[in-house]
């Protein structure tokens, strides 16, 4: 384990401390002050001077969206925020020393945040634009109180500010929207809720988490694949190292975003009634008219739960048989994001799927290991993953099947394969390693591509006769 690595685990102990405290404060002024005060001093710990670069981002970008037309402040804020992104991870270029890892991860925080932010403040413009218009006869009771609930106040740079730098999620997330941060103020919730039960069901990964992670590393260590020694191994040996490289990031990220859901825990941020159905990132969808009629005395017997703030379902992602349904419970609040503001927003809908990677490229980083990664993963979808799908998986039923288990070997071989450029990062490492497994893998795969077109034809023509 690394300095980073315990400077991280220390940061996210102090606020766990802290969220218990701050969870007992009633007035949201100071809550919301008090929160802020705390997640910029947490980043000022970790990034010492370099707070200035997570100060700038997310000033400018409050600024776009307090002052800059409601309409067209989300392009503002994303090329912005996203420009000054990439800065910040080239400032070495122009003579500006690099800051930590961890002010990096400040940064995409916050990067994440004011977008999101700017796409509501739109969203919100434009639905009181609207307010004196008849109602769509169509539209349902939930999606008019949706609409209400997109309903932002006006803001001021401060406002921004508070919701940015609040000390939950400021270092890696999770991410949640604006009106998730203004329930958590203003509602009660958090007197209510379980605290133990929830927090039980997070640390019970912890120690298998750790435990991997820590026992993989300091065999398999991920800096060995650049050794010469490790050349001289047998094929066989170097092509399986991918497994415990993959073993090593997975269970390291998984071990972080259960970390940081256990800081939203403790600050009952993300709390919401179960029957609200809330999603990840986003907050309740159903019942949302039991929202506003609730007194006390139904709020002691509700059930409660933080999906809000579920970043991870490790069993989810890992035994999912296909990339997609894998990618769904994977980083869940980030990829809400993506879903939201990048995917459904991006104008040429056959491109939808290649921006939406690009976005997550350029969001995770500027190495070309990061694009390697996440930009082959929309060619092994379309040429690979989705033509086997249809020979595998023929059971839509949740139980395994054969098919499904070929499935599930074949995706997770990929996906390690993948992540070899992820944690290599630099293309002469990244090449170093796949040339010495003579890239064997994209080669499997284009006959897999070729012998699935080939099935598929031939099924096509044995159903066809059948059909006349």
């Amino acid at each position: 384990m690394n300095a980073d690595d315990i400077i991280y685990l220390g940061v996210l102990a102090f606020c766990m401390c802290f969220g218990l405290y701050y969870r007992k404060i009633n007035d949201p002024k100071t809550k919301k002050h008090l929160g802020a005060i705390v997640g910029l001093l947490v980043v000022f710990c970790v990034s010492g001077v370099h707070i200035i670069h997570a100060l700038i981002s997310a000033t400018v970008s409050a600024l776009l969206i307090v002052y800059t037309n409601s309409r067209t402040c989300p392009r503002y804020v994303f090329t912005f925020a996203f420009l000054y992104l990439c800065f910040f991870r080239t400032s070495e270029y122009f003579g500006i020393p690099y800051g930590s890892g961890h002010t990096n991860l400040v940064l995409m925080m916050v990067t994440l945040k004011t977008v999101g932010l700017a796409f509501e403040v739109s969203r919100s413009h434009e639905l009181k634009q609207n307010k004196g218009k008849p109602d769509d006869p169509q539209k349902t009771e939930t999606e008019k109180l949706e609409e209400e609930r997109s309903e932002i106040d006006q803001l001021d740079v401060i406002d921004v500010l508070c919701y940015v730098f609040c000390f939950c999620g400021v270092l890696t997330g999770p991410y949640f929207r604006y009106r998730v941060y203004i329930d958590h103020l203003e509602q009660q919730y958090h007197k209510y809720d379980d605290l133990k039960e929830a927090l039980i069901a997070k640390v019970a990964w912890l120690p298998v988490l750790l435990g991997l992670y820590v026992f993989t590393e300091y065999y398999w260590p991920i800096d060995y694949v650049n050794t010469d020694e490790f050349l001289n191994r047998s094929f066989f040996y170097r092509y399986w190292y991918i497994w415990p490289t993959f073993v090593i990031f997975r269970s390291r990220i998984y071990a972080g975003l259960v970390l940081t859901e256990m800081v939203c825990i403790f600050a009952g941020l993300g709390l919401y009634p179960s029957r609200t159905e809330p999603k990840a990132g986003y907050g309740p969808t159903k019942n949302l008219d039991k929202l506003k009629e609730c007194t006390s005395k139904d709020l002691e017997t509700e059930v409660y739960d933080y999906q809000t703030i579920r970043c991870i379902d490790v069993l989810g992602s890992e035994l999912a048989p296909t990339s997609r349904e894998a990618m769904k419970n994977w980083n869940i609040t980030v990829q809400y994001w993506l879903a939201a503001y990048v995917y459904k927003q991006f104008p040429i809908k056959k491109y939808r799927t290649a921006a939406t990677m690009l976005t997550s490229a350029i969001w995770h980083g500027v190495y070309p290991g990061y694009f390697l990664c996440i930009g082959t993963v929309p060619i092994t979808l379309m040429f690979f993953e989705d033509i086997w799908v249809k020979i595998l998986i023929t059971d839509k039923s949740k139980r395994f099947t054969n098919g499904k288990l070929a499935m599930l070997f074949l995706k997770t071989q990929l996906f390690s394969y993948q992540i070899m450029s992820f944690v290599l990062l630099v293309l002469p490492k990244i090449f170093h390693y796949y040339n010495s497994v003579y890239h064997c893998v994209v080669i499997f795969h284009v006959i897999l591509y070729f012998v699935g077109k080939r099935i598929l034809k031939k099924r096509r023509t044995e159903v066809a006769p059948k059909a006349d």
